[in-house]
């Protein structure tokens, strides 16, 4: 056996960290201290965890299984919410922390740990030599939740196991059994994002040029591409970057968004827009519905700023007609931090909490995708910077990594790649994955970008590219024809073959024959880091 651990009982030990930390005394189905009480239920293989508490503040619960692992066993966790660059198999880390979910395999035998998704917590896997813990974060901001006598569900735990299919088809499988109910696209995505060249700098005029090309790149394809316009149109957009709200009309560069929408359409292209909704500069907006971490972001635990958020994405989808909305920040906006590695969750800035604190973090998270979702207007919806385990059944697009790039080959690779490779079991399963654009300019050799570009084109997955208009060949146009059409369909499958070895496969069986791939430069990378 890969391990002798079982999770779908109740644990062994049953830890609380509020102000100070305890253990929980057992009782049968369940675990108390004081006012807290934690309960197992244990039904159709699933070992449901819930939470009940009058006054004492909870801020972690950890759960501790005994058992044991093979010394063979290699071991994958995902991550918080994108990827960056760091997804891989490793050998037994007593001490690292693995999000949601996690495999241990020798590639005979395989097993899987994980909590289904939209859980009321974030969830975080640890396992040594003599065991498996999950802890379960509950907090309301940096402080502990304080539950007023409501009973929380806090997360439904599943396990698998396999001695016939490969790490990565068990994975599928996994991620199948931890959503059963995914939102996805009536029709494949494909298309352009105007930010992996312009970087901001853009204009009405420029985006209308950007849609032409890809009109013209996807001519004669019933499935119509979507343009969509990064963060550069907002009002605030030409004095600082990634700026958020207002989001009610454009600036001097786009003087009419409604306008802008409709000639896009006029194009034969799906007009798109990115928003970043938390984030306000508003001067006179109301200070109680400002985060108390950080008076430039929504308490999204306040109904009146949710119903900011969905004035917001009901004008942008509703009256000025985008068919495609991507928000982005939802993450860092809320909790202060872009959480590069699992650590980055657990250590948020101290001494502050949401309004109410009734509520935990993945609550008042899940309150905004909420949000969108129901105000969109039926525009498709991709997530940037959003937990994906959360947003799962919300969004029907997940940018599954961090940013590629116009200007960085290393970023591209170390990015795109290792995302793609390392979070395709999730596609379809959970959303469709997106692991970001092709960035097109006179900065990547075209010989090497076209490698990412082929390898998106043949995953199945959504691809986009920014394609800079002067650094465009015909050459590169032949190219973009031939892929767009691949992505207008998306019918290929691919599975990654070296994903065991490497954290940047090179070969990928799809459609039943094997591709390989080369991503390093005669020298190997540029630089040290992405």
């Amino acid at each position: 056996m890969i391990s002798t651990v079982k999770v779908n009982r109740i644990p062994d030990i049953v830890r609380l960290t509020g102000k100070d930390t305890f253990l929980a005394k057992p009782c049968g189905s369940y675990f108390e201290h004081n006012d807290i009480k934690v309960t197992f239920d244990n039904a159709q293989d699933t070992l449901s965890v819930s939470l009940t508490a009058q006054d004492t503040p909870v801020r972690f619960i950890q759960l501790r299984w005994h058992g044991e692992f093979n010394a063979e066993a290699k071991f994958l966790g995902d991550a918080v919410e994108r990827g960056y660059g760091n997804l891989e198999w490793r050998g037994l880390v007593p001490h690292r922390l693995m999000p949601w979910y996690f495999l241990a395999s020798d590639k005979k035998e395989t097993m899987g740990f994980g909590v289904k998704v939209r859980p009321n917590a974030f969830a975080f896997w640890m396992c040594d030599r003599q065991g498996v813990t999950l802890w379960l974060d509950v907090r309301c901001g940096s402080k502990g939740v304080v539950l007023n006598g409501r009973e929380l569900q806090l997360a439904s735990i599943v396990t698998d196991h396999t001695e016939d299919k490969d790490p990565f088809d068990f994975l599928t499988g996994f991620c199948a059994k931890m959503c059963q109910d995914p939102l996805l696209p009536p029709t494949p995505i494909y298309g352009s994002n105007n930010w992996y060249y312009a970087y901001g700098n853009s204009s009405h005029e420029e985006v209308l040029q950007d849609a032409r090309i890809l009109s013209e790149l996807t001519q004669g394809l019933e499935n119509r591409p979507y343009m969509v316009i990064d963060d550069c149109w907002q009002p605030l957009a030409l004095t600082t970057g990634a700026a958020g709200r207002p989001h009610d009309h454009g600036n001097s560069r786009f003087p009419d968004m409604a306008r802008l929408a409709s000639e896009i359409r006029a194009l034969g292209v799906r007009p798109g827009i990115w928003i970043r909704p938390q984030r306000t500069s508003e001067m006179f907006l109301d200070r109680r519905l400002r985060c108390d971490r950080d008076q430039n972001y929504l308490d999204i635990t306040e109904p009146e700023a949710l119903k900011l958020i969905a004035e917001d994405v009901n004008r942008v989808t509703g009256e000025w007609g985008y068919e495609f909305l991507k928000y982005d920040f939802v993450t860092f906006d809320a909790l202060g931090r872009f959480f590069f590695n699992p650590l980055d969750a657990i250590h948020l800035q101290n001494g502050w909490a949401w309004h109410d604190r009734t509520k935990t973090n993945a609550e008042a998270i899940k309150g905004v995708y909420k949000t969108i979702l129901d105000n969109s207007n039926g525009a498709i919806i991709l997530g940037c910077n959003v937990v994906g385990h959360l947003a799962a059944g919300l969004v029907h697009m997940h940018r599954s990594g961090d940013d590629t790039s116009g200007h960085n080959w290393d970023r591209t690779v170390i990015m795109g790649v290792n995302t793609l490779a390392f979070r395709l079991a999730q596609h379809k399963n959970f959303f469709h994955i997106d692991a970001d654009c092709v960035g097109i300019t006179e900065n990547i050799d075209w010989e090497y970008n076209r490698r990412f570009l082929k390898l998106l084109a043949l995953s199945g997955t959504p691809l986009f590219a920014s394609i800079k208009p002067s650094a465009l060949t015909q050459d590169m146009k032949a190219d973009l024809k031939e892929a767009f059409e691949l992505a207008s369909r998306q019918e290929n499958t691919m599975k990654p073959l070296d994903w065991f070895e490497t954290s940047i496969p090179t070969r990928y069986l799809i459609d039943g024959k094997e591709h390989e791939f080369d991503w390093m430069l005669p020298h190997g990378f540029n630089g040290f880091s992405a």
